[in-house]
């Protein structure tokens, strides 16, 4: 896509790969590398509870990334101590008084297409966490990651709960893995002289 283009129509930039594709990791991980900024603190938001299979990809993934105890970003909303409905916009007030111009990335599972169902979404803009349940919650994050889990359209809640395990634990793996390879990459960027941002840009599309 012509850069001209690009900057004039404003339109925010959007990755989407199944979970089973063979080169999702890298793929992931090469996308979200070039969101992150290199100067702000990092701060992931793991939505989500435990109570319900579907919903559990948020702390899945939050659990993960603090067991890999990297120095890159911190996160909120693990199984132990998860971010939902009730404490959201607690835990909202709580990173704002505890880092300086964070960058948020919001994770939150969701619900598509049958034909949408494990694929991964990475994206400018907030996650709007609740949306599929019909919750108005505050929407969380510069950028966005999300796992559609399961099909929408009927008895949302009764989907939730009934979603495959498995197939939420294999997104949670690679969007895990693929958040902390990303902020590896770019903590190896602040060390190195960084590529025109023209060239960034080119290469999302």
């Amino acid at each position: 896509m012509n850069l001209k283009r690009r900057i004039l129509s404003k339109k925010p930039f959007q990755y989407k790969v199944h979970h089973e594709e063979e080169d999702a990791i890298q793929e992931i991980t090469r996308n979200l590398a070039k969101l992150l900024p290199t100067t702000r603190p990092i701060v992931i938001v793991c939505i989500g509870t435990d109570r319900s299979t579907g919903d559990s990809l948020g702390p899945l993934v939050g659990t993960k990334l603090k067991a890999k105890h990297s120095a890159y970003y911190e996160v909120y909303g693990t199984l132990e101590d998860p971010v939902h409905a009730v404490n959201l916009e607690d835990k909202l007030e709580e990173i704002k008084s505890r880092h300086i111009d964070p960058f948020i990335i919001g994770i939150d599972a969701c619900l598509g297409k049958l034909s949408s169902v494990g694929m991964i979404s990475l994206g400018e803009g907030p996650v709007k966490p609740g949306a599929a349940v019909k919750k108005q919650l505050p929407p969380v994050g510069e950028i966005h990651m999300t796992g559609i889990v399961n099909v929408s359209g009927f008895m949302e809640y009764f989907v939730l709960q009934n979603t495959r395990l498995n197939l939420v634990m294999k997104m949670a793996d690679l969007i895990a893995e693929g958040i902390h390879l990303a902020s590896l990459r770019k903590s190896f960027q602040k060390r190195t002289p960084e590529r025109p941002v023209s060239n960034d840009i080119a290469e999302l599309h």
